[in-house]
């Protein structure tokens, strides 16, 4: 594929612009067999490189990038010409996708605002990234339980009571404050906004592990890896009841709850799939077990509805719970129990692939103190 990259930080955009016209000029006399042509014309390319930065890129159509294909979406054939242009940043379909929608892509100098049109021979397109706006939240000196991080990402084991996004009612104190503080400029310019590369979350009261890119590369391939189902992610879980089953799988489609739409649930129609496994680590009489679970899926609150619906919703839990498990058990135990703060849920472990190494991580946490506390005193109960 031939490229030829224009753009400088100080040459104004006329100047940019006569040896992409001069080059496609000299390629037609070049096609009529003139030699001398052929040797300007890539030593009109060469020249045209020089200027390259990693904000702009210039690129023409010609036969050797529509050879196989000339009939291709514009945003189709943009991602491949980046992914084949060395030191210019690596961007996603979806990325380039936003970039022609937000009339950062031009044609022969005219913009463009539709990622499905066909890309022609002898077109002239030019992207412009624009600069990372401010990120509208604060950066706060927020304490976090880092678990490993490097150039590229970052893992959490993030606590319970944190929110990962700023939203009404919680606009600061969040994981995305804390990481603006901690990763300042290092942080992904994903979608045009200097913030965290948020790939996947945690409801606010659940504790555990959560992976966080730091550039748009790393971001990519980790939504890919989601996407894809390749992430290995494990929680463990306290539940009310005896399930029937030491091991087994919940398959239901989960979508917006018909009757109260704060809520998801396990409906017949218009949900997505879902899949949860299960396997039970310990038993606690009749009252309580607790439970290893891993998604297939990433539904919101998937876990927590799944085990609701069976059943045997999670202990604490203030939006799914319910309190039938816990008649059978007496005394100061039952009132840790029904006094448990949250829902009893902790991301233990993920498994990925890491995006530059490539090769396949590990990480897990322990239990929080709170699920510990009620375990340790289950199983000193002597009723058991």
């Amino acid at each position: 594929m031939r490229l030829v990259i224009v753009t400088t930080i100080t040459i104004s955009p006329a100047t940019i612009k006569s040896p992409i016209i001069i080059t496609a000029a000299i390629k037609i006399l070049k096609d009529f067999g003139f030699g001398f042509f052929i040797l300007l014309e890539l030593w009109l390319r060469f020249v045209s490189m020089i200027g390259f930065t990693t904000n702009n890129l210039n690129i023409i159509v010609d036969e050797n990038n529509l050879k196989s294909n000339r009939a291709t979406r514009l945003d189709r054939w943009l991602t491949d010409s980046v992914a084949n242009t060395p030191d210019f940043p690596k961007l996603s379909r979806t990325r380039l996708k936003h970039l022609i929608q937000n009339m950062c892509v031009s044609c022969d100098e005219k913009i463009v605002s539709d990622p499905s049109q066909t890309v022609k021979l002898g077109q002239i397109y030019r992207i412009k990234i624009p600069e990372p706006k401010p990120a509208e939240p604060t950066a706060q000196a927020i304490e976090l339980d880092i678990i490993y991080e490097d150039a590229h990402l970052i893992v959490i084991n993030k606590s319970a009571g944190m929110v990962v996004h700023p939203a009404p009612g919680s606009q600061d104190g969040t994981l995305v404050n804390a990481l603006l503080s901690h990763c300042g400029n290092t942080l992904s310019g994903i979608g045009g906004v200097r913030r965290p590369g948020i790939v996947h979350r945690l409801d606010k009261d659940t504790t555990g592990l959560m992976v966080v890119a730091k550039s748009d590369e790393a971001h990519q391939h980790l939504v890919h890896q989601f996407a894809a189902r390749t992430i290995k992610r494990t929680y463990q879980a306290l539940i009310w009841g005896i399930l029937e089953k030491s091991k087994g799988t919940i398959d239901m489609p989960i979508g917006r709850s018909p009757t109260n739409r704060k809520k998801m649930a396990v409906v017949k129609r218009g949900g997505k799939q879902a899949v949860t496994n299960y396997r039970v680590k310990e038993q606690f009489g009749q009252t309580v077990s607790l439970l290893k679970c891993q998604l297939e899926s990433g539904r919101t609150h998937q876990i927590r509805v799944h085990l609701s619906h069976i059943g045997h919703s999670l202990i604490g839990d203030p939006l799914y719970g319910s309190r039938k498990g816990s008649n059978s058990e007496k005394g100061p135990i039952l009132g840790l129990i029904k006094n448990f703060g949250r829902q009893a849920l902790h991301a233990k472990s993920l498994d990925f692939i890491h995006p530059y190494t490539r090769n396949l991580v590990h990480f897990s946490s322990s239990l929080p103190n709170d699920m510990r506390q009620i375990i340790d005193a289950l199983r000193d109960n002597k009723s058991f």
